[in-house]
């Protein structure tokens, strides 16, 4: 379970943004989201949600960018100290200082009861700073810290990484390097970042690509039929079609001769490379309106992108209430109904639906999800950019309006939409681009 993640000098964050997901000692209306929001671990109480909103080009995205960049990193960077020239960081660029200055997050977490803090700076030449720190019963225990290449191990408490300071290349975390020389708690943190699955929503076929994979293994398949049946968009059932693997027609020729020795060698052992497609069942009716058999669709071809983009989350959201895992969705109402993404939503606040305590993080621009109480205040969070570029994040138990914290019983969305907590667009003169002048208009 996530506490808290930090991040600094990446992208449009300049200063050190926090999201946390402790909850607070608030008094919520209604009183059952206290009760079905939050959930303890060790006596930390922690929420199941949180919701981002902001304007186009706070910095939302870039929340979630951070997230994906810092779990990426820690699960490939040994990979990618051998493939890449630099380790793909993108600092605040806004400012002259921070565009080399190194860039840091950091993740509080629990693995099982185990409270963990563990970060890293880089810049994109090498990894500055790295540390590891485990929750004891009174303090915190450091189990490594490194500075460069100087890497300093609790003989203690962290034996697992002895003899193994030298191995770790410059751009490479020492925790992936202790893990792959099967530390077992360098390897239960891995495990920890691979169980947050993170959506990008603009990414659609990466996403998904990752959703045709698990709908392709046997526990998930009829969990995720059932649920895209049940989104009433018309489907019976999924099925997947498989055929082998053509390549496109309008490549460049020296493209499509590697691409072709590359299928030729594969298609010489037992397991050729194959093309997979969604395919979708519907009812057909007659005139009466009775069902006189079924059609098959083409999920990629011919439904619409709100049903695409249902099928893209769908197993993420599956595998994080099933397993306890941590999903991080950008623009979950992105093509989709605002009832189906309440539904989504109520999946995490139900007990009955989240019984290992999945937390769902995303962005959104759906208001409606304020007027319906399904948040407690620490819940929804704000990013808001400033006068020279820079991200700033906030809670909304943390806001003061007029020099008081939010009430309990607040509309949030008309609030918001009024702007009275911020983080809304505030638009120029629009009709200045229509009225132009004659000579503007000669000119262009």
């Amino acid at each position: 379970m996530l506490v808290e993640f930090h991040v600094e000098n990446f992208r449009s964050f300049r200063e050190r943004a926090t999201l946390s997901m402790v909850a607070t000692n608030i008094v919520s209306q209604p009183p059952s989201l206290d009760e079905h929001n939050v959930f303890e671990v060790n006596e930390v109480r922690l929420l199941s949600s949180a919701v981002v909103y902001g304007a186009n080009a706070s910095g939302k995205s870039n929340l979630v960018k951070a997230l994906q960049f810092a779990r990426n990193f820690v699960l490939y960077s040994s990979l990618w100290s051998i493939a890449r020239a630099n380790t793909g960081v993108e600092p605040f660029l806004l400012n002259r200082a921070t565009q080399t200055s190194p860039s840091t997050f950091e993740f509080i977490f629990f693995v099982q009861k185990t409270q963990y803090r563990y970060g890293f700076a880089l810049t994109r030449d090498q990894i500055e700073e790295e540390w590891l720190y485990r929750m004891g019963s009174r303090r915190e225990m450091r189990l490594f810290g490194r500075n460069r290449q100087t890497i300093k191990i609790s003989e203690r408490s962290f034996r697992e990484g002895r003899d193994l300071e030298e191995r770790t290349h410059p751009r490479t975390l020492f925790l992936s390097v202790v893990a792959q020389f099967n530390g077992i708690i360098a390897q239960s943190i891995i495990r920890w970042f691979r169980r947050m699955e993170i959506n990008t929503g603009i990414e659609a076929m990466h996403d998904r690509f990752r959703a045709m994979m698990m709908i392709d293994e046997a526990p998930y398949h009829t969990a995720i039929q059932t649920l895209i049946t049940q989104f009433d968009v018309g489907i019976e059932a999924l099925s997947i079609e498989r055929s082998p693997a053509t390549l496109p027609s309008d490549l460049p020729s020296q493209i499509a001769q590697q691409l072709q020795a590359l299928f030729t060698d594969t298609q010489q052992t037992n397991n050729p490379p194959e093309q997979i497609n969604i395919q979708t069942q519907h009812s057909v009716y007659d005139d009466q309106q009775n069902i006189v058999g079924t059609t098959t669709f083409d999920l990629e071809r011919q439904e619409s992108a709100g049903t695409q983009r249902l099928f893209e989350i769908s197993p993420a959201i599956i595998r994080a209430l099933r397993e306890g895992f941590i999903v991080v969705v950008d623009e979950l109402d992105a093509r989709i109904h605002p009832n189906l993404a309440t539904a989504l939503v109520q999946l995490f606040t139900n007990p009955q639906t989240n019984p290992h305590h999945a937390q769902l993080i995303f962005t959104t621009h759906n208001t409606n999800l304020l007027g319906e109480a399904l948040f407690r205040r620490d819940q929804v969070w704000f990013v808001e950019k400033g006068v020279q570029g820079g991200s700033r994040l906030y809670s909304l138990v943390e806001y003061l309006v007029d020099g008081k914290g939010v009430r309990n019983d607040a509309a949030l969305e008309k609030n918001y939409l009024l702007g009275r907590y911020g983080a809304v667009p505030l638009p120029g003169d629009l009709a200045a681009a229509i009225h132009l002048t004659d000579a503007e208009t000669e000119s262009a």
